[in-house]
């Protein structure tokens, strides 16, 4: 057990809108806490909307998900406080023995993505949203964050836009790795996108949302207008289907007590190595 303070640092990239996300990754850190028994403290940062930005006193970092286009902030100054702080930890980790950790979710993970030139970030030709199988690659297989997990295994996606096109020169010269891709479509002719990278040893994102449970995914789809657009816009047994899988342990109950823990203990663990 680790007795030294331990403080994780959250970034809202929500700007605003209402969501489950950031209820999600609080509760899971406040387990996470408990059940471990650390002095673990974690502090949020509204970045979009309020220009909030944590500095490098942080041990871990994980940056939520959010709503638009990836592309709104270019120029903004949110955006660059954001590149600057990945640029910042990245100095810091390879001056020093002990590591500072970042986990990125679907909106910072396309930023992510545009910032490192991995992959094209591009808007679909319509909205995913639901639960989806997601399937690992070889190095996906061997991925400490994703160990439990099955292949396929199911998570919630929640995006217009998307990561294809990666090259392979890209990610060696990065030294990043490809960790999960789109469920296998045999009747659609798209490429399949990326869904989860490890853009260097210390930082990881997903284009799907890890914090997701059920309690928020059943509040969300009960809402009336979420449930006609999705009805109108995927059929109404699909949104039954969506709100059935809910009960199902081997599926969003499971990704979500595996990737973002797995994600905390392999971060708390080099702490305690240094």
């Amino acid at each position: 057990m680790i007795k030294r303070q331990i403080k994780v640092a959250v970034i809202d990239m929500n700007n605003g809108f209402p969501n489950q996300g950031m209820r999600g990754i609080q509760e899971l850190l406040r387990t996470y806490t408990k059940q471990n028994q650390l002095n673990l403290t974690f502090d949020l940062f509204d970045l979009r909307q309020k220009g909030e930005i944590p500095g490098t006193e942080y041990d871990i970092y994980i940056s939520s998900g959010g709503p638009g286009s990836p592309f709104d902030g270019e120029g903004e100054k949110w955006e660059h406080d954001f590149f600057t702080l990945l640029d910042r930890i990245e100095t810091f980790n390879a001056q020093n023995e002990h590591k500072k950790h970042v986990f990125l979710i679907c909106h910072s993970f396309q930023l992510a993505c545009r910032k490192y030139g991995l992959g094209t970030v591009t808007k679909r030709k319509s909205n995913a949203f639901g639960i989806f199988p997601v399937s690992l690659t070889e190095d996906g297989m061997h991925e400490p964050v994703f160990n439990g997990l099955p292949d396929p295994f199911y998570s919630v996606d929640s995006r217009d836009w998307q990561v294809v096109e990666p090259k392979q020169e890209d990610f060696e010269a990065k030294g990043s790795q490809i960790l999960a891709i789109e469920k296998e479509r045999p009747h659609v002719a798209l490429e399949r996108c990326i869904m989860a990278i490890r853009f260097s040893e210390q930082v990881i994102g997903t284009q799907f949302h890890p914090e997701a449970d059920p309690i928020g995914m059943k509040m969300y789809l009960l809402q009336e207008e979420k449930k006609t657009a999705i009805s109108n816009n995927h059929g109404e047994e699909k949104y039954h289907d969506m709100l059935n899988s809910l009960e199902d342990p081997n599926r969003i109950t499971l990704t979500q007590s595996i990737i973002l823990p797995n994600f905390l203990t392999q971060a708390i663990k080099t702490l305690q190595e240094a």
